[in-house]
C-alpha cells in the first residue's frame, strides 16, 4: 500500500506507467493474482455499482421512515428540465441520492470507501460514462485510481467517520472521485493528486452527526455535495489549478483535524444535527418501536 501521492508520482516518472497501472500492480502483488484477474475483479466492482443504481426502488423506505423516494423526485425534476444545475449535474445528484437511499433501505451497494459515502463514486462514474461515452474499461481504470487515492487516505488519515468525522467518509469519497475524473480528463499523477487535494480541502472538518445514530440523515444528501464537489475539483485540476498546500500535506491536515474533532461530532449521534430538537425527537420516537 502506498503511503503518499509523491511516491506514486515518482514511480510514474521512473517507469512510464500510469497511476492506475501502479495501483493495479500493487493489487496483484498483495492478492497474488494476475493483472487480468485483478482487472476483472475491479470491473465487476464497477458493474456492481451499476446494478445497484439500476435496481433502485422508489417505493422503498428505510425502517426508520427517514429515507426513501427522494431520488425519484430528483429524477422527475431532471426530466422536466426544472433543475437550475442542468441535466448532467442533475443526473449526478439523482444517482447520489438513489445510492444513499438504497444503502439505508438495506439494498446491495458498494462501500466506496464506506457505506455512508456509497453514492459519491457511482454518481460521478455512471453519469460521466453516460454523458461522455467512456468505455467500461476506461471507467475500470479510473476506479483503480480512486482505490489508490483511498488507500493513501487510509494510510495517512482515516476513512472512518468514528475516527475522523464525515470528512473521512464523504470527504474521502469526494477526493477519490475527483482524482479519478482528473485521470479521465487526461491528467497524470500530479493532476490526480491535486484534484483529490482540492476536493478534500473543501470538506475539511466535516462533522459526522447522524440523526438517531443512523446512516440516513444527513448522510444520504451529503453524497450529493461530495459528488458535485468532486467534479468541480477535477475541473479545476484539469485547468491547471494546483493546491497551494501539497496534496500529501492536505491529507495530513485531514488526519489532524479529525483528531481535534470532539467525540460528539464523530459518528456518536450526540452532536451537530443529531443534537437539534428535531434530531432528538427522531431518536426518542425510534426508541419506542
Amino acid at each position: 500500500m502506498y503511503q503518499s501521492f509523491q511516491e506514486i508520482i515518482e514511480i510514474e516518472k521512473k517507469t512510464g506507467k500510469s497511476f492506475w497501472e501502479i495501483i493495479r500492480d500493487n493489487d496483484c502483488q498483495e492478492m497474488e493474482i494476475t493483472p487480468e484477474e485483478a482487472f476483472l475483479r475491479m470491473r465487476n466492482m464497477y458493474e456492481a455499482m451499476r446494478e445497484a443504481d439500476t435496481s433502485y426502488d422508489p417505493s422503498l423506505s428505510s425502517a426508520s421512515g427517514l429515507v426513501g423516494g427522494d431520488g425519484a423526485k430528483l429524477e422527475e425534476a431532471r426530466k422536466k428540465g426544472s433543475l437550475l444545475c442542468g441535466s448532467f449535474l442533475g443526473l449526478v445528484m439523482e444517482k447520489a441520492v438513489k445510492m444513499g437511499e438504497s444503502n439505508a433501505c438495506m439494498r446491495r451497494i458498494v462501500a466506496a470507501p464506506t457505506a455512508g459515502s456509497c453514492g459519491v463514486l457511482p454518481a460521478v462514474f455512471l453519469s460521466l460514462e453516460e454523458e461522455k461515452g467512456y468505455a467500461v474499461e476506461e471507467m475500470t481504470k479510473a476506479l483503480y485510481v480512486s482505490a489508490g487515492i483511498g488507500g493513501i487516505i487510509a494510510q495517512r488519515a482515516s476513512v472512518s467517520g468514528a475516527a475522523g468525522g464525515c470528512q473521512a467518509e464523504i470527504g474521502a469519497a469526494s477526493a477519490m472521485a475527483a482524482g479519478s475524473v482528473a485521470y479521465l480528463l487526461g491528467g497524470g499523477g500530479e493532476a490526480i493528486a491535486h484534484a483529490a487535494a482540492l476536493a478534500m480541502k473543501n470538506l475539511l472538518g466535516l462533522a459526522c452527526d447522524p440523526v438517531a445514530g443512523l446512516v440516513e440523515v444527513p448522510c444520504v444528501k451529503r453524497n450529493v455535495i461530495g459528488a458535485v464537489n468532486a467534479l468541480t475539483s477535477a475541473d479545476m485540476a484539469a485547468s491547471g489549478i494546483r493546491s497551494r498546500i501539497p496534496p500529501d500535506e492536505v491529507f495530513d491536515a485531514m488526519r489532524n483535524v479529525g483528531r481535534m474533532l470532539p467525540e460528539d461530532l464523530r459518528e456518536t449521534g450526540k452532536g451537530g444535527l443529531a443534537a437539534t430538537p428535531t434530531g432528538i425527537a427522531f431518536r426518542e420516537n425510534l426508541k419506542s418501536f
